[in-house]
């Protein structure tokens, strides 16, 4: 005798449909993910490519950021607070995750830079820097000349910002107030600070004025610079006279 067919109204219908269309949704969803996955990464690397050369005032597109990156970024270094290079592998920079490196305790955090050579045979390291805005996580690059003192460009970004306020932080006239100042007086380090228009630092140091409207997030890249740029002391010293040697890379 032939088996009768399943009630469509029963629950154990229902839990079985139920059951194989969540297995072949999540299936497909995985499918779907394990494909873009490796163009979403690339997406991603090729953000950071860009913004890296920002820093150095490189103007570049999705096109062509991941040529001139190859081209100018010659270098990926690691470095520890005594000022030596401990390691030169490719991206061993490029593959910090700033967001975790700095929360770890100052004895931990790995300190990435990049080496970049210009066009004119010029010399400049992009420091990566990471802290907290207004409604979020901000970072960015600074680049320093040869010499480890003068900035020689920067570029910032956000998660969240107020449009028109602290969001600005991205915009180039902002950015370029930071080119021509120096980190340090009287071979002391003295991250430059963003300060509210018409207040200056009590040590001398040199300042750029706040956005107008966006004191919090203002303060935050001030506090960024500091907290990241001051671990790379002894190495941004060392460009002025003796310079650390790099191991082979790997």
């Amino acid at each position: 005798m032939e088996g009768k067919d399943m009630n469509k109204n029963s629950n154990a219908y229902q839990i079985i449909y139920s059951s194989v269309m969540v297995i072949l949704v999540g299936a497909a969803l995985a499918f779907v993910y394990m494909a873009l996955k490796p163009q979403q990464d690339e997406n991603v690397a090729n953000d950071k490519r860009m913004q890296i050369l920002n820093a150095v005032n490189i103007a570049t597109d999705d096109n062509t950021v991941k040529e001139k990156y190859e081209k100018y970024i010659v270098q990926d270094l690691l470095v520890d607070t005594l000022g030596n290079i401990v390691d030169s592998a490719k991206n061993c920079a490029f593959d910090i995750n700033m967001k975790s490196n700095v929360k770890l305790a100052d004895n931990e955090r790995k300190l990435p830079l990049f080496k970049c050579k210009l066009d004119d045979g010029s010399i400049k390291y992009v420091i990566p820097v990471y802290g907290a805005g207004l409604w979020g996580p901000i970072w960015g690059y600074i680049s320093v000349d040869e010499n480890g003192n003068s900035i020689y460009g920067t570029d910032f970004s956000h998660e969240g910002e107020t449009p028109g306020l602290g969001a600005r932080i991205t915009d180039q006239l902002f950015r370029d107030e930071f080119k021509g100042k120096e980190l340090f007086k009287n071979n002391k380090f003295m991250s430059v600070v963003v300060m509210k228009k018409g207040q200056k630092p009590t040590n001398e140091g040199d300042y750029v004025d706040a956005l107008t409207g966006a004191t919090i997030t203002s303060r935050g890249v001030s506090t960024m610079m500091e907290n990241c740029l001051c671990h790379y002391d002894a190495f941004l010293k060392s460009l002025g006279g003796n310079k650390p040697q790099a191991p082979e890379s790997k």
